[in-house]
């Protein structure tokens, strides 16, 4: 009777999905990346300073920030240059390190997919080049950035798709460096596509399995941030981004978590996120997750609406919006409340539409 009960839960969300998605195509399974960077054996073998390197798979980002510290910079660079992708996913060394050690990888791996991260000036925080590739990058300064913004996206992204030109608010490229111009340019804002996310539509983008993997990588990175001496972010969680958000609530450091077009956040309540962020939510009328059932049974769906009243979520207007991936596209009433609040500007309650209307959010 379990499995019979847990086959029409997955028929329904597969029947859903599929129609509010204009046809997406059959997902495929994916397994997640997780682990220590490439390289990281060879990292450890190292001893050409006279002591042991950090551990990768086992020293917080603290720690890493700790070591960074006690170096020369042609110490630094010599690790660069030998370790660039341990150096470039190590959470709590320099960002300016990481970005240069990112910058030689890329270029090292000769692919087609990632010629466009190869390119001069763009600052690449993160690059694994395992599985489908998975990347992080900067908008903005972080050094000096005042306030500073994380947007992790949902189903069908990875380093090729990561600045797709074709839906450019859909993507995690598109979305930083809309918010970053919505704000004026004040702000610094990180599109982290740092999780193996689900394919087209399968049991993966119904299951939690996924989101798990990347929670734990998200709070990890947030954490480094921190360890690297960059301000909390506010996350902004597109889709299934938001199921990773909300199962890394707890653990992540962060000012605010805004989720968007989300199909859940594996809780009830906003108290069962056990954070002390504040907690948004977005939807538009014309976005098809509304036809996604909230429910969660034998690990399939992802929970109550983050958008309903009984959530306890703040409510981000989006009635301009159109669609599941509108929500950062320019002159939209959500993209302007969240520049609002990723500049800190908004601190207590709901945003409003008369609010926007009025340009009391801006």
């Amino acid at each position: 009777m379990r499995r019979y009960r847990r086959t029409l839960v997955a028929a329904a969300l597969a029947t859903t999905m599929v129609g509010g998605t204009a046809g997406w195509a059959s997902g495929s399974s994916q397994r997640a990346v997780t682990g220590p960077p490439v390289g990281s054996a060879a990292w450890r073998a190292d001893d050409s300073l006279g002591r042991a390197l950090p551990d990768p798979a086992t020293a917080t980002p603290g720690q890493v920030a700790q070591f960074f510290a006690t170096l020369t910079p042609g110490q630094s660079e010599r690790l660069v240059r030998r370790h660039p992708l341990v150096v470039g996913n190590l959470d709590g060394a320099p960002v300016p390190l990481r970005y240069e050690a990112n910058s030689r990888a890329v270029r090292a791996e000769h692919d087609p997919r990632y010629e466009r991260l190869a390119e001069p000036g763009r600052q690449i925080l993160a690059f694994d080049p395992r599985g489908r590739g998975q990347v992080a990058e900067v908008y903005g300064d972080l050094a000096t950035a005042r306030h500073v913004s994380v947007v992790v996206p949902g189903s069908d992204i990875d380093a090729a798709t990561f600045d797709r030109t074709n839906d450019p608010y859909g993507t995690p490229a598109g979305m930083a460096g809309s918010l970053r111009a919505a704000t004026g340019g004040r702000t610094a804002v990180i599109a982290w596509a740092g999780y193996t996310t689900p394919v087209g539509f399968g049991l993966d983008v119904a299951s939690g399995d996924l989101a798990e993997a990347g929670a734990g990588r998200l709070a990890r990175f947030t954490q480094g941030l921190t360890a690297a001496g960059v301000g909390e972010p506010a996350l902004f969680c597109h889709s299934y981004g938001a199921v990773v958000c909300g199962l890394a609530a707890s653990e992540v450091n962060a000012t605010d978590i805004v989720v968007l077009g989300a199909p859940g956040m594996r809780a009830g309540h906003v108290a069962d996120l056990h954070t002390d962020a504040r907690v948004w939510a977005a939807k538009d009328p014309s976005d098809w997750i509304s036809k996604v059932p909230h429910v969660e049974f034998a690990g399939l769906g992802h929970g109550q609406d983050p958008t309903a009243p009984s959530f306890g979520a703040r409510r981000v207007p989006a009635d301009r919006a159109e669609g599941h991936t509108g929500y950062f596209a320019p002159g939209t009433d959500s993209l302007r409340a969240f520049a609002a609040i990723a500049q800190g500007r908004v601190t207590q309650g709901h945003i409003t539409q008369d609010q926007v209307t009025r340009g009391e959010v801006r």
